[in-house]
C-alpha cells in the first residue's frame, strides 16, 4: 500500500494538515454570527483575520482529498462497496466547498470595493441562484456518514475514530458560513479522526531526501507567485 497512488508523504500530509487547517478555520471566525450579513460585516472589520480564516478553511478542504484517498484504500480491503460510495461522495462534497470558497472570495472583494452595505445586497440577492455544485449539496451531507460506517466496518478507525469522522456531516454547508458549536465540533472531530492516522501513515517508512525540503518550498513559492501574477 505504501507504493500506491498519491504516496505516503501526500496521504500523511493530507491526514494531518487538513483537518487542523480547517479547525484553524473555524476557530478564527468564531466571534461572528454565522450568516452572510454578519460575515461580511466582520470581513469590513478584520479583514486580515477573516482572510486568514477563509483561506485555512479552504486549504484544508482541498488538503482532504489525499486524506479521503488514503481512508479508501484501506477500507476498500474488507468493504469496497462502503470504500467506493463513501470515497466517491465525500470528494464531490469537497468540490462543492471549494466552490462556495470561490463565492466567498469574490463576496469579500465586493466588501472591499463597493463597500460593505453594496455587497450585502448583491449576496442577499443572489443567494438562492442556481448552480450546478448546488446539486451536490447532498454529498456533502452523507459522504462523511457513508465513508465512516465504512471506516467502521474495515476496522481502519475504530468506533470513536468512526463517529469522529462521521459528525463532519454537521458542518453547515454554504456560502459565507460562520461558527457555531457544531463547525466546531465537527472539525475538531475531523482531527480526532485523521491526525492519529496521519502520524501512522508518517512513521511507516523512511524520511524523505534532504533536498526534498527546499525544493518543496521552492515549488511552493514559485507557485504562489506564479498566482499572484496572474
Amino acid at each position: 500500500m505504501t507504493t500506491a497512488f498519491p504516496g505516503r508523504w501526500v496521504e500523511a500530509a493530507g491526514l494531518l494538515l487538513g483537518p487542523l487547517l480547517m479547525l484553524v478555520g473555524v476557530l478564527l471566525r468564531v466571534d461572528a454570527d454565522g450568516f452572510f450579513p454578519a460575515q461580511l460585516a466582520a470581513f469590513a472589520t478584520s479583514p486580515g483575520r477573516i482572510s486568514l480564516s477563509y483561506s485555512a478553511f479552504v486549504a484544508g478542504n482541498v488538503l482532504l482529498w489525499p486524506a479521503v484517498i488514503a481512508l479508501v484504500r484501506r477500507v476498500w480491503v474488507t468493504q469496497p462497496r462502503w470504500a467506493l460510495w463513501g470515497g466517491v461522495l465525500v470528494l464531490f462534497g469537497l468540490f462543492a466547498r471549494t466552490f462556495h470558497a470561490g463565492v466567498d472570495h469574490l463576496a469579500f472583494q465586493l466588501v472591499d470595493v463597493q463597500g460593505l452595505r453594496t455587497a450585502q445586497q448583491a449576496v442577499a440577492a443572489s443567494y438562492s441562484a442556481f448552480h450546478v455544485f448546488h446539486a451536490l449539496s447532498f454529498a456533502i451531507f452523507f459522504g462523511w456518514v457513508v465513508l465512516a460506517v465504512g471506516t467502521w466496518r474495515a476496522r481502519v478507525l475504530g468506533i470513536t475514530g468512526s463517529v469522529a469522522l462521521a459528525s463532519m456531516s454537521a458542518l453547515p454547508i454554504g456560502v459565507l458560513k460562520g461558527t457555531g458549536p457544531m463547525s466546531v465540533v465537527a472539525a475538531a472531530g475531523l482531527c480526532v479522526a485523521l491526525v492519529p492516522l496521519g502520524v501512522r501513515v508518517l512513521k511507516d517508512g523512511p524520511a524523505p531526501r534532504w533536498w526534498a525540503y527546499p525544493l518543496a518550498l521552492a515549488m511552493g513559492t514559485a507557485a504562489v507567485l506564479l498566482g499572484m501574477a496572474g
